[in-house]
């Protein structure tokens, strides 16, 4: 159940992302929570849009592509609606993350601000996140059927375009070089 598809599936997301798990559900504490923290309430209209695209009615897609629209202009997130994204989503600070369709992420996944995961080009296999994957901030996923392992660690300003096994973390080495200049005579 990579996106919540019934009624009862987008409670359970939201259970799990917004209230908290082992609490029961209340329409009031999520609206609540929702509205006090801009994580909070891009998660509840990212999964209500998620939910709204499985609906057979062209209006439920209409409106689905609407949230989504609403979403990248307010947060400046833009997750297709064709991105799967299983349960426990976290995102710290919801701002500059696009992940595009054919992207699967596993449960209990969380991003970080200015985050890409994805290929534009079409055509493209499927990128695979596993669960408990912790990515951080500024790190782009970019390529064809790569593969990112279960328990994973992914650290700030990482650059990945090969799988990376289960049960790692993966830092992308970088480095500095000071150029001395002459100023202008």
């Amino acid at each position: 159940m990579p996106t919540p598809s019934t009624i009862s599936d987008l409670k359970d997301f939201w259970t799990s992302e917004i209230l908290g798990k082992g609490k029961p559900f209340s329409w009031l504490r999520l609206l609540r929570r929702a509205s006090r923290s801009n994580s909070c309430n891009c998660l509840f209209w990212l999964r209500l849009a998620q939910y709204l695209d499985t609906r057979p009615h062209r209006f439920t897609h209409s409106l689905a592509k609407r949230i989504s629209k609403s979403l990248a202009r307010r947060f400046g997130v833009e997750i297709m609606l064709g991105a799967e994204i299983d349960k426990g989503l976290k995102m710290d600070h919801p701002n500059a993350i696009v992940i595009y369709s054919g992207v699967r992420i596993g449960k209990n996944c969380t991003l970080r601000q200015s985050t890409t995961i994805g290929s534009v080009e079409a055509g493209n296999q499927a990128i695979m996140v596993g669960d408990n994957v912790n990515i951080g901030a500024h790190t782009c996923i970019i390529g064809s059927n790569l593969r990112i392992g279960d328990n994973v660690i992914i650290g700030a300003m990482s650059f990945i375009n090969k799988d990376v096994p289960d049960n790692v973390t993966y830092i992308t080495q970088k480095t500095s070089t000071i150029i001395p200049h002459q100023p202008p005579a």
